[in-house]
């Protein structure tokens, strides 16, 4: 499923044909994906200019002229295309393509059809069923080493399942847990109440630097991830640990042979990965 850095990358890919742009026709290819598609679906937006193109967490946030907001979540497999014109036919996977006053077409392609689309209002965005309960964006201003802490503090899960915990951090994934825990010399089963402020203080800035690394390079591909452009994403290359199981970590000197090099082991069915030389 695609995390923050990811979908900050479609965003951002999104933004310059989109924002400015009046959504002249809407196509929508069938009744639902994860959830049906709202009332009205199409009505609502044909004829609207969007605004912005903005993120929350793992959701893309489409704001419209008048406050509309329109929710999309890629689910595992959702991708946003961007074509210069609108294609003779869609394709199977095309549930929904938006054509701008440019020209350009944006289209919604998801195989498994986990992903979902939903309208609200701006002023009730963050009352939203999906968004109410979200935690700190971790790249904003409101999220530092003592938020941190406090979110933390007498939480007895490890801090890799705490850092999951979307109430705790927004936008936080598996790949990006394993990293930033590994940045910031943190063992992945230890539980998360017995993290120090100090060391949250390290976790918080090893969590926004995996992050904007990751942003940099557009996300990481692992299967179905790709930008919005059709570009793969480059970060899977930076790994320090995930994906890595019985390879050195980064900087490593120790005997793998012995070590048995970065470990893989399973927390609530997720894979982590970690160094046990350097993680405590």
């Amino acid at each position: 499923m695609p995390e923050l850095p990811e979908v900050e990358t479609v965003c951002r890919g999104l933004a310059p044909h989109l924002e400015g742009r009046v959504l002249v026709r809407v196509d929508q290819n069938r009744p639902n994906l994860r959830t049906p598609f709202p009332p009205d679906f199409v009505a609502r937006l044909t004829g609207r200019r969007v605004t912005a193109v903005r993120r929350r967490a793992k959701y893309i946030l489409v704001d419209l002229d008048d406050g509309a907001v329109l929710i999309v979540h890629l689910g595992m497999s959702g991708r946003m295309l961007i074509a210069p014109q609108r294609p003779e036919s869609p394709g199977k996977h095309d549930h929904v393509v938006f054509e701008v006053d440019s020209g350009t077409t944006v289209t919604f392609n998801d195989a498994r059809r986990f992903g979902l689309m939903d309208l609200t209002t701006a002023d009730g965005l963050a009352d939203h069923p999906m968004l109410r309960a979200l935690g700190p964006e971790p790249l904003g201003n409101a999220f530092s080493g003592p938020v941190l802490a406090d979110r933390l503090a007498g939480k007895i899960t490890p801090i890799k399942a705490a850092l999951l915990d979307q109430g705790v951090v927004a936008g936080l994934g598996n790949i990006y847990v394993s990293e930033a825990l590994f940045q910031a010399g943190i063992h992945p089963t230890r539980a998360a109440a017995d993290v120090s402020r100090a060391e949250a203080d390290q976790l918080a800035t090893a969590i926004r630097e995996v992050l904007g690394r990751a942003i940099a390079a557009g996300g990481s591909s692992l299967r179905d991830y790709r930008q919005a452009s059709g570009e793969l994403g480059y970060f899977q290359h930076q790994f320090a640990v995930y994906d890595r199981a019985g390879q050195p970590c980064p900087g490593c000197d120790c005997d793998t042979a012995v070590s048995g090099g970065v470990q893989r082991i399973v927390q609530s069915g997720r894979s982590t990965f970690y160094c046990a030389a350097r993680q405590r």
